[in-house]
């Protein structure tokens, strides 16, 4: 089957609302903490090698990058939404609180939203940002996936038993809303998961 992701592009960084495209569209978010691989995942989905630090430029941390993968055929757009890393120690005050705001207007209203990918370092899952983020997804009813990155860094015995475990904290906290996989952006393991999970909430 074709990658309909080969075709994202770099569209824009929202750093308020205001600047968001129009909705009407589908798009998926990708949150993650900073070193958890997320530039990596989106690469690796997208068969490319520097799409998600396209647009790194000083203060990126507090935007939401857009990647426009809409089909040629006049369909709405389709859109990949690369969310900031989790860095706010080395951020001002007043710029935390304008992200933190800004983050939580665009799960709450934000129509276009198909559903939300959160990376995760295999080794170190489920910190409190990353189930900050899936309790937004679930608050507004939407779908999540866990992608636990870097699998190619443990033996597949450990590997099982981080997923299981994941799965098990994962299912008391949310119950079956949010699936979790394997990840390797190195070894291309689960990529294709991924991307099947990513496509389907896009109707692609």
């Amino acid at each position: 089957m074709a990658n309909p992701f080969v075709r994202a592009r770099y569209l824009l960084s929202a750093h308020n609302p205001k600047q968001l495209p129009p909705e009407g569209g589908a798009e998926v978010a990708f949150a993650g903490r900073s070193n958890a691989g997320k530039s990596s995942a989106l690469n690796a989905l997208c068969q490319q090698n520097a799409l998600a630090r396209v647009s790194k430029t000083p203060g990126r941390t507090q935007q939401l990058v857009y990647f426009d993968m809409t089909p040629p055929e006049t369909q709405p757009p389709r859109y990949l939404v690369d969310l900031p890393g989790y860095g706010y120690a080395k951020v001002p005050q007043d710029l935390q609180a304008h992200w933190q705001a800004f983050i939580e207007r665009y799960f709450q209203t934000r129509e276009s939203l198909k559903g939300l990918v959160v990376v995760m370092d295999i080794r170190h899952p489920l910190k409190d940002y990353d189930r900050q983020m899936l309790g937004y997804a679930v608050q507004r009813g939407l779908p999540a996936h866990a992608l636990l990155t870097k699998a190619d860094k443990l033996g597949r015995g450990q590997q099982t038993q981080q997923l299981q475990a994941v799965r098990r904290e994962l299912f008391s906290a949310f119950g079956d809303t949010v699936s979790v996989q394997t990840f390797s952006a190195e070894s291309k393991q689960g990529v294709e998961e991924a991307r099947g999970v990513v496509a389907g909430w896009l109707g692609l």
